[in-house]
């Protein structure tokens, strides 16, 4: 730098380690380090010792008492978490008690107030939170809570929003804040959370309205949290400092690039949607692809749980659904025909095995008897070794399965035939073996070189 350059002073405070040390230790001298301080934290840490025991003694041994009981696991689940809030009550109960004691002998008792009110606080929150359904969402909630009335106890939540609308940034004339991000994160997730259980009322309402059918239910579920989830997202940007007509600039743009980056997932969405408008498909539904035979569980915005009978659930995605052949067994009907293949020997009374095969279809309860489903056996081929016959049967309910229902008649079958001397084939071969005369042949000159004697 040139000496004829103009100097700019800078004005700033003198400051020095040792000046901050001497301020650090005389505020800690005359607020902490106090006989009457110092009385207060053992009295506290006394507290929270006695508590600690109290919930090291008594967990184990109610945890053992409940593992005895046969309660619910939600239900003791609920117990021991009422346990544990309760120990903390207790801590905050004798806290309370050691405050007006303090105060009676002529103590401050300002660290005691403070420690009985967070106590306090966080015991009405556990309660509160409790009744959440999911434990982990409960205590991340339950700790943002307690943190914000802690710092309102402490005396440092205006402090502290003020630091959180300092750290900010501008983008144009749009200034965003971390107090504006925080308050949207809130917003956001309290209205989601609302709006979940304003769906799920919405669903069990509908359960009960007659003449709403499944897909028209699981749709206007869809339709209801797509809006709500909506509205949720603007709100949050309206408490961030977003401008919404600011906004409308650039989200052509910005759905155009969400509708490449997220074509999958709002093709099965759609997809969704336009099953349950053509009802072709509905939760219920005996459903067969290429891979999964079941019926329908559950129909989501993504996917489509399919339930078989041997326990496995198919998560197909509803893209899936459309674009591939998909077997409806219940689609205007729920009854399913059944093809039982039988065979007898040649030996046996035909009549009779048809009668018998339709009187064991009959003696199962599933199968129908009406005039459009009785059961009929026809006899369609006569084999190499048997007589064979087709048993076509209907059931009402496929999702209870098929397998199961065609044993039941194939067992009874197996019965019938043997008590009434109807034999079952098995293949057989007639082996004739035709004699014929000697064809000539080489014949060999016996050797008539001497033997040797004996």
């Amino acid at each position: 730098m040139a000496k004829d350059d103009p100097q700019v002073p800078l004005d700033l405070p003198a400051f020095s380690l040792e000046e901050g040390a001497e301020a650090v230790g005389g505020w800690a001298q005359a607020h902490l380090f106090t006989s009457a301080t110092l009385i207060e934290a053992a009295l506290l840490a006394g507290i929270l010792l006695l508590a600690f025991l109290l919930r090291r003694l008594t967990i184990p041994r109610v945890d053992a008492m409940l593992a005895r009981e046969a309660l619910l696991p939600g239900l003791r689940y609920t117990l021991r978490r009422l346990l544990l809030i309760g120990t903390t009550g207790a801590a905050a109960l004798l806290t309370w008690i050691a405050h007006g004691t303090a105060t009676r002998i002529g103590l401050e008792g300002e660290l005691l107030r403070i420690a009985a009110n967070l106590l306090t606080a966080w015991v009405v929150i556990r309660l509160l939170t409790s009744l959440l359904r999911q434990p982990g969402w409960a205590k991340l909630l339950a700790a943002i809570v307690w943190f914000v009335a802690a710092l309102a106890i402490l005396g440092w939540l205006q402090a502290f929003r003020d630091l959180l609308n300092a750290i900010a940034f501008n983008i144009g004339d749009l200034r965003l804040s971390l107090m504006g991000f925080v308050n949207g994160i809130l917003v956001l997730t309290i209205f989601i959370w609302m709006s979940s259980l304003l769906a799920r009322l919405v669903d069990s309402r509908l359960v009960y309205l007659e003449g709403v059918t499944p897909a028209a239910r699981v749709l206007i579920g869809k339709v209801l949290r797509i809006i709500l989830y909506l509205v949720a997202v603007v709100v949050a940007l309206t408490f961030v400092g977003v401008n919404l007509t600011a906004l409308a600039v650039f989200s052509g743009a910005l759905g155009i690039g969400l509708g490449f980056g997220l074509q999958k997932v709002v093709s099965n969405l759609f997809s969704g949607i336009i099953l349950l408008l053509d009802r072709s498909l509905k939760p219920g539904d005996v459903i067969e692809t290429s891979d999964a035979y079941g019926w329908i569980k559950h129909m989501g915005a993504r996917y489509t749980t399919v339930a078989t009978r041997d326990g496995k659930e198919y998560l197909i995605p509803n893209e899936t659904l459309i674009t591939e052949q998909v077997i409806n067994w219940s689609y205007s009907d729920t009854a399913v025909r059944l093809k039982i293949k039988v065979g007898i020997s040649y030996r046996s009374d035909v009549h009779k095995a048809i009668e018998l095969m339709t009187e064991a279809a009959l003696t199962q309860p599933r199968v129908l008897s009406d005039e459009i489903h009785t059961p009929q056996a026809h006899l369609v081929d006569f084999g190499e070794s048997s007589v064979d016959f087709e048993l076509r049967v209907w059931v009402s309910d496929p999702q209870q399965g098929l397998v199961n229902v065609a044993s039941k008649i194939r067992l009874t079958i197996w019965d019938l035939f043997h008590q009434h001397d109807i034999e079952f084939p098995f293949p057989q071969r007639d082996l004739h073996i035709v004699s014929a005369e000697g064809l000539p042949g080489p014949r060999r000159e016996a050797d008539e070189r001497p033997r040797p004697a004996d």
